[in-house]
């Protein structure tokens, strides 16, 4: 039986354009506004500043009335370190209910590529993730179940899981996973979501430092 282990890279998917961060925002502005009784004297350009004025007083209760969600494809291990932050809601693919030796799936395993391993390194853990894919799909021909089969699986096995925060808890993902002491694949997908915030709401991450691993 051939089989081939496919490689990828993490990724994110943008699930909240642009605009609908704005909107979002501007809602925080409306909420926070309710403790002052207050109007916006310039509508159009009040929001920004409103916010800025949250964040520097430490008063970011109001950022947790706009939430946005993220598609995340990384793998299990990255996972269980991002499900940790309780404040989210998240739905993720299923090894149980998800066959990998079924058509859909081409009959292979896609894990996420192991980045900083030396030529020799990538290769012996290329055969790895081959004899995990092997060992999978003959159990699976078996007769065993997906979720018994499963057990084989590697750490680094892709996952694509639906994350849902609030911007108060976006705002501390970022602090503690773009950090320097953050492990490295994670740090690259919250530099991904910081990007988009940077882009979209600036004010809400300019207060935040990622760790930049390409000036070491």
């Amino acid at each position: 039986m051939e089989t081939s282990a496919r490689l990828l890279n993490p990724f994110l998917d943008e699930l909240s354009d642009e605009f609908y961060l704005q909107i979002l925002l501007k809602h925080v502005e409306k909420c926070g506004r309710i403790y002052y009784l207050s109007e916006p004297k310039d509508p159009e350009g009040s929001t920004e500043k409103f916010v800025r004025m949250l964040i520097k007083n430490g008063h970011e209760s109001p950022l947790e009335h706009g939430s946005c969600t993220f598609k995340i494809v990384t793998d299990r291990a990255i996972s269980q370190e991002i499900v940790r932050h309780r404040l989210a809601s998240y739905s993720q693919e299923s090894t149980r209910y998800c066959d990998y030796a079924n058509g859909k799936f081409a009959r292979e395993i896609t894990v996420i590529e192991s980045s900083g391993l030396a030529e020799n390194e990538a290769r012996e853990w290329l055969n790895l993730m081959e004899m995990s894919e092997r060992t999978y799909l003959h159990q699976i021909d078996a007769g065993v179940k997906p979720e018994k089969a499963r057990d084989v699986l590697p750490l680094c096995l892709k996952t694509e899981l639906m994350m849902t925060a609030n911007f108060r808890e976006w705002r501390h993902f970022l602090k503690l996973r773009g950090s320097r002491m953050a492990h490295p694949e994670i740090r690259k997908i919250a530099n991904q979501i910081y990007q988009i915030f940077q882009q979209a709401i600036p004010v809400l991450v300019e207060d935040i430092e990622i760790f930049d691993d390409d000036a070491e």
